[in-house]
Protein backbone atom coordinates (compact mmCIF):
# COMPACT_ATOMS: atom_id res chain seq x y z
CA UNK A 1 0.00 0.00 0.00
CA UNK A 2 1.23 3.11 -0.86
CA UNK A 3 0.83 5.81 2.24
CA UNK A 4 0.75 9.63 1.34
CA UNK A 5 0.22 12.40 4.27
CA UNK A 6 -2.27 14.84 3.26
CA UNK A 7 -0.53 17.38 2.23
CA UNK A 8 1.23 14.91 -0.38
CA UNK A 9 -2.17 13.54 -1.20
CA UNK A 10 -3.52 16.84 -1.69
CA UNK A 11 -1.05 18.40 -3.91
CA UNK A 12 -1.90 16.05 -6.78
CA UNK A 13 -5.36 14.54 -5.69
CA UNK A 14 -6.87 13.67 -9.19
CA UNK A 15 -3.77 11.34 -9.85
CA UNK A 16 -4.18 9.62 -6.71
CA UNK A 17 -7.89 8.99 -7.05
CA UNK A 18 -6.90 7.73 -10.47
CA UNK A 19 -4.70 5.41 -9.48
CA UNK A 20 -7.16 3.94 -6.58
CA UNK A 21 -9.97 3.36 -10.02
CA UNK A 22 -7.02 1.48 -11.69
CA UNK A 23 -7.01 -0.69 -8.48
CA UNK A 24 -4.10 0.10 -6.73
CA UNK A 25 -4.03 0.64 -2.58
CA UNK A 26 -4.00 3.98 -1.89
CA UNK A 27 -3.73 5.13 2.09
CA UNK A 28 -3.78 8.82 3.48
CA UNK A 29 -1.91 9.03 7.15
CA UNK A 30 -4.46 11.37 9.17
CA UNK A 31 -2.98 11.23 12.63
CA UNK A 32 -2.49 7.53 13.94
CA UNK A 33 -4.99 6.20 11.61
CA UNK A 34 -4.49 5.50 7.35
CA UNK A 35 -7.74 6.30 5.61
CA UNK A 36 -7.99 4.42 1.94
CA UNK A 37 -8.93 5.66 -0.97
CA UNK A 38 -11.44 3.04 -3.08
CA UNK A 39 -13.66 3.60 -5.25
CA UNK A 40 -17.51 2.64 -4.51
CA UNK A 41 -20.53 1.89 -6.22
CA UNK A 42 -23.06 4.20 -5.96
CA UNK A 43 -26.99 2.31 -6.45
CA UNK A 44 -29.57 5.01 -7.93
CA UNK A 45 -32.32 2.86 -6.97
CA UNK A 46 -31.40 3.45 -3.17
CA UNK A 47 -29.96 6.16 -2.31
CA UNK A 48 -32.37 8.61 -1.26
CA UNK A 49 -33.20 5.80 1.33
CA UNK A 50 -29.38 5.42 2.00
CA UNK A 51 -28.09 8.87 2.01
CA UNK A 52 -31.29 10.60 3.29
CA UNK A 53 -33.16 8.16 5.93
CA UNK A 54 -36.19 8.08 3.63
CA UNK A 55 -38.51 4.72 3.55
CA UNK A 56 -40.34 4.14 0.45
CA UNK A 57 -43.21 5.67 0.61
CA UNK A 58 -41.36 8.78 1.54
CA UNK A 59 -39.62 8.51 -1.51
CA UNK A 60 -42.63 8.23 -3.47
CA UNK A 61 -44.41 11.12 -1.64
CA UNK A 62 -41.31 13.58 -2.64
CA UNK A 63 -40.81 12.73 -6.11
CA UNK A 64 -44.81 13.28 -7.10
CA UNK A 65 -44.44 16.12 -4.75
CA UNK A 66 -41.56 17.51 -6.94
CA UNK A 67 -43.07 16.98 -10.29
CA UNK A 68 -46.29 18.39 -9.58
CA UNK A 69 -44.03 21.70 -8.51
CA UNK A 70 -42.32 21.46 -11.93
CA UNK A 71 -44.96 20.94 -13.80
CA UNK A 72 -46.95 24.44 -11.68
CA UNK A 73 -43.86 26.35 -12.41
CA UNK A 74 -43.24 28.56 -15.31
CA UNK A 75 -40.17 28.89 -17.15
CA UNK A 76 -38.09 31.31 -18.14
CA UNK A 77 -36.92 31.68 -21.86
CA UNK A 78 -32.96 31.26 -22.23
CA UNK A 79 -31.19 34.58 -23.83
CA UNK A 80 -27.97 33.87 -25.26
CA UNK A 81 -25.13 36.41 -24.48
CA UNK A 82 -27.10 37.96 -21.02
CA UNK A 83 -24.04 38.06 -18.89
CA UNK A 84 -21.84 39.80 -21.70
CA UNK A 85 -19.26 42.30 -21.21
CA UNK A 86 -21.63 44.84 -21.73
CA UNK A 87 -23.49 43.71 -19.12
CA UNK A 88 -23.36 45.39 -15.46
CA UNK A 89 -23.27 42.32 -13.73
CA UNK A 90 -19.92 41.42 -15.29
CA UNK A 91 -18.18 44.47 -14.71
CA UNK A 92 -14.73 44.73 -12.25
CA UNK A 93 -15.32 46.22 -9.34
CA UNK A 94 -11.33 48.14 -8.22
CA UNK A 95 -10.16 47.05 -5.23
CA UNK A 96 -7.39 49.84 -5.34
CA UNK A 97 -7.21 51.59 -1.92
CA UNK A 98 -6.96 54.72 -2.01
Amino acid sequence: MQTLTVTKARQNLSAWLKRAIEGDDIGVILGDRIVALRPVEVLSADYAQTEYGLKVEECAAATARIVAEVAKSKTVKYTPGLLTHGNPADKKVSRRRR
